[in-house]
């Protein structure tokens, strides 16, 4: 049976490689080098350890040249075949795969646990495949798949630590600011309210994908990041 230590070694192989939104992956193409997105990427190495199609939904049953892997599949198929576990423990589990499932007007994302609370994943155009932390991220669920063997590391992993982001629903000072920022980087956040809305979250989607992030419409460490590297638009 293939290890998660392998899916961990056959995701490392590939740091420095392109990312490309929507790409179609040839999941049987042991040669690809990308460009890859980010659930193509890692049902590709559960795929290359195993032989098996795993987060592709209808596509499961290949064939695996054209099956379209995506974060809901993921999900879905977790819950199908009854494989899901906390973060936490995903953390500490190399080859888990970790989700954050998608909010209305945008995109999740997916990546693979090194079992030493970071990541290795297709990251966005600004990155592309490299590695990563789950550390002031949000994530969902973690997943194994059934015919992977993983072995939990017992000690040595810190815990995840709160989530230190903004997404649809918050409100409050922090939000506030986030849409003057926006304003003034010129992505419109509907009215300077505090409230993290839809106008909100389509000014973050926009920004993002201007920036070549993943574009979740949350703003943790990365959008903020970049956020403050933007100049504010000057007045004509």
């Amino acid at each position: 049976m293939a290890q998660g230590t392998e899916l961990v070694a056959l995701a490392a192989q590939h740091i420095g490689e392109k990312y490309v939104f929507g790409v179609l992956v040839p999941k049987d193409n042991g040669k690809w080098k990308g460009p890859w997105d980010c659930a193509e990427f890692v049902s590709w190495c559960v795929f290359q350890a195993s032989g098996r199609l795993y987060g592709c939904g209808r596509d499961d049953l290949g064939p695996a040249a054209s099956a379209d892997a995506y974060t809901g599949a993921w999900r879905d198929d977790s819950h199908r075949l009854g494989i899901v576990l906390s973060v936490p423990r995903a953390a500490r589990t190399p080859g888990a795969a970790v989700l954050r499932y998608p909010q209305p007007g945008a995109i999740g994302h997916i990546v693979v646990s090194d079992g030493k609370g970071g990541t290795i994943e297709a990251m966005g155009a600004a990155y592309g495949v490299r590695r990563g932390s789950l550390d002031a991220r949000r994530w969902d669920i973690g997943v194994l798949v059934p015919w992977i063997d993983y072995d939990e590391a017992r000690a040595g992993v810190p815990p995840v630590p709160p989530q230190t982001l903004l997404k649809l629903g918050d409100a409050g000072g922090d939000v506030r600011e986030l849409q003057q920022q926006l304003a003034a980087a010129g992505f419109f956040p509907g009215e300077i309210d505090g409230v993290f809305g839809p106008h909100t979250q389509a000014a973050v989607v926009a920004f993002q994908l201007q920036q070549g992030l993943v574009a979740d419409g949350e703003v943790g460490p990365q959008t903020r990041g970049a956020l403050k590297l933007v100049q504010p638009m000057q007045p004509t």
